[in-house]
């Protein structure tokens, strides 16, 4: 077998490291919900006469009107709040500028993390990121120019916060609950997504806009609080574990180097091909993700003509599959390796595969059950459900290949699926802008076939093995 599991057995749901995934998921939900605050509220913030293609109607029309139309619904969301004349085209900016601050900070947050400690890294990203959230509101008063680039440092806290939790589970999960841990971690993204769809409507309606930022800002602030308090970077130090888990942890990992490291061997990295499968695997894992983040309020109102209250219903549902396939895929995956019942590699493809495969399935499918309101929503939930499998896959690869450089790595892995999302969004856009039905069509088609070579690429070169350059030098010393 690849990991050999430790001979004592430490407290499953009751211990430390499982309260950390715990806290980790708070803090993936509160920066998910940060991110996508904007989106949700941008409906009542933009001046509701601005044209915005064939679905634009007069916010003045009757109740029947906004509920068949989701355009008219401006309105009914604003409640006195400041109103904005932003194009669809600068909305467009607003909304990618928190990409490329995510770009600009994904691989030097992941190296400084490594050297001086991911609890400070990852806590102050929240922190940064919760304050911009609050004070997104009055940016936008002072003008869109200042929105851009708040919501670029934005993006760069968040990059920070991303990367850093790889350290942290370098040095915390034990081989054999990696997959668990990180999925419960995980999973906090896609519940985040989940619950800024459902009640981000209802805050804006019920209080305004701006208690969007207000709420999910504040909710950080208090998430950052815990995060300074309980979290430490190593078991080790910390002062409230006890002594069976700790050793447990300790001696699970002690096949691993803990010592800090000063340079990274880039050219050994480069010529890597077990990295590049895993960096293929996030690039065609995001194409997918982000059409279906992007473009899905999109899809169900232009596809299925369903209301705004309905669509946002509707957008919501993937997200909760896949926070559930998160945790359940995480806890399968961990229950073949405990049991011995598959290898590590065999485990690692066996998920990527199937998260890159299902979908791909999904997709194709979608253009020809477009006549079918179930089929069509059912085929909706279950691509971000099973894509989401790879989490157990390629996504937590580099903690078996390199464990020492896993939160640099994953810098780059993110890298490479923003840099995907950022192509997919813009392609997504020109296709279905040059014809609805069969854009759709080629756009899920594309999609299939970028996940299939992702597949390929990493079933043929994935490994599970820490690769010679990332193994720590030991000197004998007479």
């Amino acid at each position: 077998m690849d990991k050999k599991p430790s001979p004592k057995k430490a407290p499953g749901f009751c211990s430390l490291r499982y309260g950390l995934a715990l806290i980790m998921h708070f803090s993936n939900f509160t920066m998910i919900t940060q991110r996508v605050s904007l989106s949700i509220a941008i409906i009542a913030m933009v001046n509701s006469s601005q044209p915005h293609g064939l679905s634009n109607a007069s916010a003045e029309g009757p109740l029947a009107d906004t509920l068949s139309n989701p355009s008219t619904s401006i309105k009914e969301f604003n409640t006195g709040a400041s109103v904005y004349e932003w194009s669809p085209e600068t909305q467009g900016i607003i909304f990618s500028s928190i990409s490329y601050g995510i770009v600009v900070t994904l691989i030097p947050s992941g190296y400084l993390a490594g050297i001086f400690g991911a609890k400070q890294m990852l806590g102050a990203g929240l922190l940064i990121s919760s304050l911009l959230t609050l004070f997104t509101p009055l940016a936008a008063d002072f003008g869109v120019i200042l929105v851009i680039v708040i919501r670029m440092i934005q993006g760069m806290a968040q990059g920070m916060a991303w990367t850093g939790q790889f350290t942290i589970w370098a040095k915390w999960a034990p081989p054999l609950e990696r997959s668990k841990l990180t999925s419960i971690a995980g999973s906090g993204a896609a519940f985040g997504s989940f619950i800024i769809l459902c009640v981000g409507g209802l805050i804006s309606q019920a209080l305004g806009w701006p208690f969007i930022f207000y709420v999910f800002g504040s909710i950080g602030c208090v998430c950052c609080l815990l995060w300074f308090t309980v979290i430490y970077d190593d078991p080790t130090h910390h002062p409230c574990i006890s002594i069976r888990e700790k050793e447990h942890i300790v001696a699970s990992l002690a096949h691993q180097s803990s010592s800090p490291r000063r340079s990274v061997p880039i050219k050994a990295m480069a010529r890597c091909l077990p990295l590049w499968a895993i960096f293929t695997g996030f690039f065609s894992h995001f194409w997918l993700c982000t059409i279906i983040i992007t473009y899905l309020p999109t899809y169900i109102s232009s596809v299925l003509h369903a209301n705004i209250r309905d669509s946002g219903v509707l957008s919501s549902l993937p997200f909760i599959a896949a926070s559930s396939c998160t945790i359940l895929g995480g806890q399968l995956a961990d229950f073949l390796l405990s049991r011995n019942l598959l290898r590590l590699i065999t485990v690692r493809k066996l998920f990527s595969s199937l998260g890159l495969l299902l979908p791909s399935l999904c997709a194709v499918a979608l253009p020809f059950v477009a006549s079918s309101y179930v089929t069509t929503i059912i085929l909706l939930i279950l691509i971000p459900g099973t894509s989401n499998l790879c989490d157990s896959g390629f996504i937590i690869n580099t903690l078996d290949v390199a464990p020492r450089y896993a939160s640099f790595l994953m810098g780059i892995s993110r890298g490479f699926g923003l840099v995907a999302g950022i192509i997919s969004s813009t392609a997504t856009g020109f296709l279905i802008s040059q014809d609805s039905v069969s854009g759709w069509r080629n756009v899920f088609f594309l999609s299939a076939a970028i996940n299939m070579f992702g597949m390929f690429f990493y079933i043929t070169f994935g490994q599970a093995e820490i690769q010679d350059w990332a193994k720590e030098k030991t000197i004998t010393r007479l």
